[in-house]
This record gives structure tokens, C-alpha cells and sequence, in this order.
């Protein structure tokens, strides 16, 4: 029985370190950019994968495959040439037509903005992944679209918990001394990162009284992270791993 904050501590540091190895990525949508080197062709497909993140992980790494077919195995490349032509590809509600802005506004974002990592940086006096995340969207989505594509880039400015931006910036930020996570990005603090919160997280973290709020929105993800950080004010993300797998692997 957990009881006291030392306790609690020492257990989710204890999982964090059990699930934080190579052999997580075998069943996680993180491996399908591992199967690339450049720095483009891994943010890019992260960025795409994270996006389509929902559903179970089989079905998303399938859609995954599918996904990095269509870009002729040459993301970065396949980005930078897009004039729009129709694509054939689908996952669940993002489609075809959404998957045709995403890479209009990839290339955008490339050509105009700096890349992905520099679109996801601050404006002067502004702090936080938050705002970081609501930044980037801006960008995204500054070009003419449907807009039924916003709904495959979530808002934290209506409360959204941002689960696969959060968990799309992880990849990219955290350290990847482990062989999970990338560390490409160093222009990003782990310090920032918040958690992804998903139904296995926000349920184990409320069992572990983390979170009292019911819903799964950025207020609690706030709540959360505030323990979290806490427990490890430089990389409070790595708990990530433990409120997951206790989930996934252990059915906590």
C-alpha cells in the first residue's frame, strides 16, 4: 500500500525504469520512426503517426505502414514535392483530404516557419508546452483548409488534454539514451514536456491519487503534471512510461 509521497516516488520511478527500454518500442507506434535517421523523415512521420494515435496500437502501426508507403519511404522528400495530388489513405475519421493539408501545411511549416521544432518555439515573456502547442497550431493551420482538419490538431485553449502533440513532443525532446524517445530537439527543455493523457494514464494516476478531476482535459493534466513535476522537476515525462505500462502490461 502506497501511503506517503516518498513511497509513491519510489514506485513510479521503479516502473518508469522497467518500461523505459528498447523492447517498448516492439509493440508502440514510436517504431515506425525509428526506421529512419534524418532529422526531417523522423519528426515528420512522428508528427503523422501521433496524429492518427488513436484506436488500438496494432491498428495504428498498420495505419503507420500504410502512411509511410504513401510517402514513398522518403517523408522529408515526399513533404517538400506535395502539390496536393489526391493520396489514398484512411484511419478511422482522418482521411485522405485531411492527410493532403497536413502535408500542404508540413511543407509550409518547413518553407516558412523553420521546421517543426522551430515552429514549436516561443514568442518572447511566453513560457510553457502549452503555449508552445497553441503557437505551432496557429502556424499549422494558417493555411486555407476545410475545416473539418482541425479537429486531427487538438487545443489546449478549449481544454483539450493535447494527448498526441504531448506525446508526438516527448518523442522528439526526451533523451534518447534509453532507445525510446529521440532527443533531436534540444531547443525544448524535458522540464516542459506534460504527459500524454490517455484512458491508461489518467485512470492508474487517479487510482494513485494524482488526479481527482474526472475528466481527461488539461485541467487535469495540470493537476497532474504538478505531482509529476514534483517527483522529477527535469523530466516529469519519464513518468509517462510508468502510468502506461502499469496500465497496458500490468492491467493496474
Amino acid at each position: 500500500m502506497i501511503v506517503n509521497f516518498a513511497e509513491l516516488k519510489d514506485f513510479l520511478d521503479h516502473k518508469a525504469e522497467q518500461y523505459e527500454n528498447a523492447a517498448f518500442i516492439e509493440s508502440d507506434p514510436i517504431l515506425l520512426p525509428h526506421r529512419f535517421h534524418r532529422k526531417e523523415d523522423i519528426e515528420i512521420i512522428a508528427f503523422l503517426v501521433a496524429t492518427i494515435a488513436w484506436g488500438n496500437r496494432k491498428s495504428i502501426i498498420k495505419s503507420g505502414d500504410k502512411l509511410i508507403h504513401v510517402l514513398n519511404d522518403h517523408p522529408f522528400e515526399f513533404v517538400m514535392n506535395y502539390q496536393g495530388q489526391p493520396l489514398n489513405f484512411v484511419h478511422r475519421t482522418f482521411n485522405a483530404h485531411d492527410l493532403s493539408f497536413f502535408l500542404l501545411a508540413l511543407r509550409n511549416i518547413y518553407e516558412n516557419h523553420g521546421g517543426l521544432e522551430e515552429a514549436f518555439s516561443l514568442e518572447k515573456n511566453q513560457s510553457s508546452a502549452k503555449q508552445r502547442i497553441i503557437n505551432f497550431r496557429q502556424k499549422f493551420l494558417a493555411l486555407p483548409h476545410d475545416s473539418r482538419s482541425d479537429k486531427h490538431l487538438s487545443n489546449p485553449e478549449k481544454n483539450s488534454a493535447a494527448k498526441r502533440i504531448n506525446m508526438f513532443l516527448r518523442w522528439m525532446v526526451r533523451d534518447a539514451t534509453k532507445g525510446v524517445d529521440f532527443g533531436i530537439w534540444p531547443s525544448i527543455s524535458p522540464a516542459e514536456l506534460c504527459i500524454p493523457l490517455d484512458v491508461h494514464t489518467s485512470n492508474n494516476a487517479r487510482r494513485l491519487g494524482l488526479i481527482t478531476r474526472k475528466q481527461d482535459d488539461w485541467k487535469a493534466l495540470h493537476e497532474l503534471m504538478k505531482h509529476l513535476r514534483q517527483f522529477d522537476p527535469k523530466d516529469p515525462a519519464k513518468y509517462d512510461f510508468a502510468l502506461f505500462g502499469l496500465g497496458v502490461f500490468e492491467g493496474f
